[in-house]
């Protein structure tokens, strides 16, 4: 009888805490909000639905940008500390565990800043080089860099297609568009088929470029120049600036369009209390929609996957707005950290 109670119990037991373990796995949310601070030095897990931090956990020195894995399990977080820097690290997050794991070193590359992942592998700026690289968390190694020539590489959007690369040159006021092309017909080709190049278009923009975005059909490319309050907007296939528009904004930093390509959010880092601090503008018309005083100077922009929210890094007055995209109204605050920037979407699969 005593075996049998004692059995019993056991399987009691463990069915309740599979049934507690299965309460917490469905509460964790399959999609969350990273948010850096900068003055903190650390990355906050945040729940999209609550907006209520979930963790906190160390960045590593001068935090600026963040992307999470396709996997949604790890973060990258690059290490910037300006274009003469001698930091060469890109911090690593396990999202899973919720903990810091030693850092990528990058040798003689510093200043990493902008940073996208793309086919499996991280893409990043190294400022105080002039280049790209890759990095491939599979071999634990840089497989690839590529010189652009241009001072100060600050951003990267890497295609889906990953045969065509965007950066933004901040000192340089150029839009870098670099695309894998095949030789000419009739030259030589090596055993194995035509050696695939990189072709690099540096298309003149505005002094201060920094923040840009690529429109959803990959027709039209969207730069903010801080330093002129204007937007160059690029034809990607003729590789041109065909149009400059003026923006009320002091110190344009980052630039998103939403997922549908109807709307372009801009933020303007040197705002005041009293300033603009995000302008939404019709992607077609070019004319402004709304102006939003969000309390201070803005940087980082998230944008939901579905289109319905907009996440702003208000970084001088240590919060993050969240705005909705119907109504282009602010409806609630995250309390993330002081100075937040760099925003991302982690979703697991």
């Amino acid at each position: 009888m005593r075996r049998t109670e004692r059995f019993l119990r056991n399987i009691y037991c463990i069915a309740a805490t599979t049934l507690i373990a299965s309460a917490a796995f469905a509460q964790a949310p399959s999609s969350t909000l990273l948010a850096l601070s900068k003055d903190d030095h650390t990355v906050a897990i945040v729940d999209p639905a609550t907006l209520q931090v979930m963790a906190r956990i160390p960045s590593g020195p001068d935090p600026h940008e963040i992307i999470a894995s396709d996997d949604g399990k790890l973060a990258y977080i690059s290490n910037y500390g300006g274009s003469d820097s001698t930091l060469n690290t890109i911090s690593v997050v396990d999202l899973v565990a919720r903990k810091a794991l030693p850092p990528i070193d990058l040798g003689a590359l510093h200043s990493t800043h902008g940073l996208d992942f793309a086919g499996g592998k991280l893409y990043f700026t190294a400022e105080t080089n002039k280049i790209i690289g890759r990095y491939d968390p599979a071999t634990q190694r840089v497989d690839w860099i590529l010189g652009t020539g241009q001072d100060r590489t600050h951003m990267i959007i890497v295609a889906n297609s990953l045969n065509k690369i965007f950066t933004s040159n901040v000192n340089s006021a150029t839009i870098s568009i670099i695309e894998q092309t095949a030789p000419p017909s009739g030259g030589f080709n090596p055993p194995g088929g035509p050696r695939l190049t990189w072709e690099v278009t540096n298309v003149p923009a505005g002094h201060g470029v920094e923040g840009f975005d690529v429109s959803p059909d990959g027709k039209e490319l969207w730069a903010a120049n801080a330093r002129d309050a204007t937007v160059t907007i690029i034809d990607v296939a003729a590789k041109k600036a065909v149009q400059t528009l003026p923006i009320p904004v002091k110190g344009a930093n980052r630039l998103k369009f939403t997922p549908d390509g109807k709307l372009v959010l801009i933020s303007a880092l040197g705002a005041r209390s009293g300033d603009t601090s995000l302008v939404v503008i019709d992607a077609s018309t070019h004319k402004d929609v709304k102006q939003l005083n969000l309390g201070g100077g803005a940087a980082g922009i998230l944008i939901a996957p579905n289109g319905s929210r907009a996440y702003v890094a208000v970084s001088t007055a240590d919060t993050i707005a969240v705005v909705d995209l119907k109504t282009l109204e602010v409806t609630g605050q995250i309390s993330a950290g002081k100075q937040p920037d760099g925003l991302a979407w982690a979703v697991r699969k």
